[in-house]
């Protein structure tokens, strides 16, 4: 059987142990407005037994004008600890198709110093599907206080973005799909320039999963070689706002490559820039 990620549980692993002390289940689902799907009402329809609800735009900066923008290590700390979870909690996230958004909670619990969180895979339309245990009872919570230990350096910013297209030493996987990567397919944004910056390399992060679960590690690896992507050397991932780019994220690290950062503001930042370069084709 091909090995998998590190990082993943499957759903008889998460149902096993439902109930277990130190265990929190995060709902992290977060969609794009053509998916149609409201995430905080699917929530409240039926969730997995004590899992409380991310909101992607509540755990971020209320400064930011862009959308779910990384927030600091107090107002991470101080949202998530209103959940009731705690830096020492076993953390399980997921999202409706598996890995959509869930990656980015993952992320970012361990850009604060968390490392012991997980992804369900298959995802919440997996765990309907299969006629596991739902609840539309509101999960009771105990709020605490969550130490954060922020790695601020696993964040990129706009300006260290330009100096690391303009040098163009450092790789950059885009996670968007290839029609938005090439400038063939709007962007869901308005106000967004088409397709994608220099020297980026096409990763579309549905590429890394099949049906809701992650790809085992040695597809991961050739899809990502096959982008074009050098393992052996640093990767800035990036997509539309943030979110999923921490799919590229999560199947680096899960092959051991730990020299990789996300660019937060992404598309919705660089793409909104007046004299930020861009170019179009397939890269």
């Amino acid at each position: 059987m091909s090995e998998k990620s590190a990082f993943v549980v499957d759903a008889d692993w998460l149902q096993s142990r439902l109930g277990t002390p130190g265990l929190t289940i995060v709902d992290a689902s977060w969609y794009l407005p053509a998916a149609k799907r409201d995430p905080n009402a699917e929530y409240e329809a039926g969730h997995i037994p004590g899992a409380v609800f991310f909101d992607h735009e509540a755990v971020s900066d209320p400064e930011s004008k862009l959308p779910h923008t990384f927030p600091s290590a107090l107002h991470f700390a101080k949202a998530v600890g209103a959940l009731g979870i705690s830096a020492d909690d076993t953390i399980v996230v997921y999202d409706g198709p598996g890995y959509m958004s869930a990656p980015r909670a993952w992320w970012m619990f361990r850009v604060m110093g968390v490392f012991q969180v997980y992804i369900l895979d298959g995802g919440l339309d997996r765990w309907k599907a299969e006629g596991r245990p739902l609840t539309t009872e509101v999960t009771k919570v105990a709020p605490c206080v969550f130490h954060a230990d922020l790695d601020a350096s696993s964040v990129v910013l706009l300006d260290e973005m330009r100096e690391i297209v303009d040098k163009g030493e450092v790789q950059v996987a885009d996670a968007r799909s290839a029609g938005r990567f090439a400038g063939e397919e709007p962007e869901p944004r308005a106000g967004l320039r088409s397709g994608h910056m220099p020297g980026a390399k096409s990763v579309p992060s549905s590429s890394l999963s099949k049906d809701g679960e992650l790809l085992p590690l040695n597809e991961l690896r050739a899809v990502l070689e096959t982008a074009g992507l050098d393992l052996s050397k640093p990767v800035v991932t990036s997509c539309g706002s943030g979110i999923t780019a921490a799919v590229i994220s999560l199947a680096l690290q899960s092959l051991g490559q730990k020299d990789n950062r996300l660019y937060d503001g992404s598309w919705t930042e660089w793409g909104s820039q007046a004299d930020t370069p861009v170019v179009t084709g397939k890269g």
